[in-house]
């Protein structure tokens, strides 16, 4: 019996339908056989390409060039491999000369949205919000690292016990974070956070009802408006996704720039400058921070600016920048409700080290911020806009805010679906005046409470 024929033998049913892997553990011996074929065939395939002339290769033609001498190597082994095995083993050694090895396939599938890698032998996707384990193994923990070092690498970043996490990019925008030894216990960690090819857009948010045509109506006129506009949520929430969508709609005439720790903004404008955070070199200097790109791009010239996420110190440098007529910046932060993500912005200003008057800090904030959307990801795994909140002022030294729209959940049903509706609160924003002088209609009614 061929080898990958035994392998299969161990699957169940379910299994055979996926793409990428086996579901069950394939049988130890026959796993380590097939392992130390395709190492065999990768060190013999690297003796024999002519590594001088692949730069000068397209990806295509360096593909095609591997396959025919994969073919011939293969050719040469004495285990017996049907023709399906082959085609299989010319196509992982292809992957592991020219890609990411074992995570070629679960790229390649544009349904999988997170792609965890807890250890060699252990890899999980997030598929449609859900958790699934997958059958796709790494030969060892070295095999871990060179598949992050590679990534890492394409970027200038490094990973190290010097430095063992590190944040980084596909080439495709995906986020990736990788966390080593001797941080990480069990061996390397490697946890991608996809970007499909084709980003999600306005139209997809309103068919998978994670926002309706009213609140839509209600952001676009902001962003159009020059709102300076604060986006909140969860981890996997879809912030960066949503301030993708929104930054769509700001004027192809303006500049904008973007700053993120891990550049993943896909922007269709063609006036955008594009900025990144740079860690420490080896000797631990060289570092450039958000704050330090906040602060560089005001002498940019912008017209809008764009932080993928604000996490620190660099947040009393963007409050300012949007109180000192830079209106109509977006960004994105990490909390569990509209008043939580102001009370995190001002403990941010805290560490920038300003000693700064608790009052001070909530004025700064009051009167920087417009508008704060709050996107949560529910527990059957749907993305839902739960509230779009308006920044009226001050009351003494506590930040008023107001609801203008709110997704009200009202249970699961039987199969776990959440139940739940978006309703107006029946509040105009003091903004709408704002809106109307920028030239943006609102439909009529559109803030009229509905039972």
């Amino acid at each position: 019996m061929a080898l990958f024929e035994r392998l299969r033998s161990q699957e169940t049913t379910a299994a055979k339908t996926e793409r990428f892997g086996w579901k069950g553990a394939p049988e130890p011996a026959a796993r380590d056989a097939y392992q130390e074929l395709k190492t065999r065939v990768h060190h013999r395939l690297i003796e024999k390409l002519d590594l001088s002339t692949i730069d000068s290769l397209s990806r295509d033609q360096l593909r095609s060039q591997v396959k025919v001498a994969l073919e011939q190597l293969v050719s040469t082994e004495t285990l017996p491999l049907s023709r399906a095995d082959r085609e299989r083993l010319v196509e992982e050694v292809v992957n592991e000369t020219l890609g990411l090895g074992p995570l070629e396939p679960l790229l390649a599938d544009p349904t999988i949205s997170d792609i965890l890698v807890n250890g060699y032998d252990q890899v999980y996707i997030e598929r449609f919000g859900k958790l699934e384990l997958t059958g796709v193994k790494f030969k060892d923990d070295n095999h871990v690292r060179q598949i992050i070092d590679r990534i890492v690498a394409a970027v200038g970043r490094r990973v190290d016990e010097a430095s063992p996490m590190v944040d980084a990019r596909l080439q495709d925008g995906s986020r990736v974070n990788a966390i080593i030894a001797p941080l990480s216990i069990d061996g390397p960690v490697l946890s991608i956070r996809r970007f499909g090819a084709n980003p999600l857009t306005a139209n997809d948010l309103l068919t998978f009802e994670s926002i309706t045509p009213a609140m839509l109506e209600l952001l676009k006129g902001a962003v159009k408006a020059r709102l300076n506009v604060l986006i909140s949520g969860g981890t996997g929430a879809g912030k960066t996704t949503l301030l993708n969508i929104l930054s769509g709609y700001v004027p192809g005439t303006e500049r904008i720039i973007t700053i993120e720790d891990a550049a993943e903004l896909q922007l269709q404008q063609e006036h955008v400058v594009r900025l990144e955070t740079r860690p420490p070199n080896i000797e631990g200097k060289g570092r450039i921070s958000q704050r330090d790109l906040v602060r560089n791009a005001l002498r940019m010239r912008p017209d809008r600016i764009i932080v993928g996420e604000v996490r620190g110190e660099e947040a009393l440098d963007m409050l300012q920048a949007m109180n000192t007529g830079h209106d109509g910046s977006l960004t994105t932060i990490h909390a569990n409700s509209p008043r939580d993500s102001l009370s995190r912005l001002e403990t941010m200003v805290l560490m920038s080290g300003m000693d700064l008057p608790e009052k001070a800090i909530r004025e700064q904030v009051a009167s920087a911020i417009d508008v704060v959307i709050q996107i949560s990801r529910l527990s059957d795994g749907r993305r839902k806009i739960d509230y779009v909140s308006e920044i009226v002022g001050m009351e003494g030294s506590v930040v008023t805010m107001q609801d203008i729209f709110v997704y009200e959940r009202m249970g699961l049903a039987e199969d776990g679906t959440v139940l739940g509706q978006f309703k107006p609160t029946g509040i105009r924003p003091k903004f709408a005046e704002r809106l109307f002088i920028a030239g943006v209609h609102l439909p009529s009614g559109i803030f009229d409470e509905t039972d």
